[in-house]
């Protein structure tokens, strides 16, 4: 014989259904489909970026760039449900993203500023 509190299996279940109802996890339906529409607003204008770089100039990886980090923050906030969890969660991805953005400036600087110590790059030169 126990003397523990034994709990029936599907008395533990309705009691994990009711914590679960209670825990809001998301937006409404018309709140995602906003947020969907932001997204297709800033997909668009990285493709009119893309595009357009002649006008934009030097300015088109950043703002590319700067693009990139809000989709990513939205997705990850709404359709991920970070925004509604725990802040460590949100510290890790943001930890993940600012990595990324890291290796991807030190690779993008590697092809303009590090040459080959004998003064040689990618550059076709037959002197190499």
């Amino acid at each position: 014989m126990s003397t523990a509190t034994e709990t029936a299996p599907e008395e533990l279940h309705d009691e994990l259904d009711d914590a679960h109802d209670d825990h809001d996890h998301g937006l409404s339906d018309f709140g995602y489909i906003k947020v969907a529409l932001l997204l297709a607003v800033l997909t668009a204008a990285e493709v009119l970026i893309y595009f357009f770089d002649d006008k934009v100039g030097p300015l088109e990886v950043p703002m590319l760039l700067i693009l990139m980090v809000v989709k990513f923050e939205i997705v990850v906030a709404y359709f991920m449900h970070l925004r509604f969890d725990n802040k460590l969660f949100t510290w890790l991805f943001v930890g993940g993203l600012v990595l990324a953005v890291a290796v991807y400036a030190a690779m993008g600087t590697s092809m303009v500023f590090w040459t080959d110590p004998a003064g040689c790059d990618l550059s076709p030169n037959p002197s190499c």
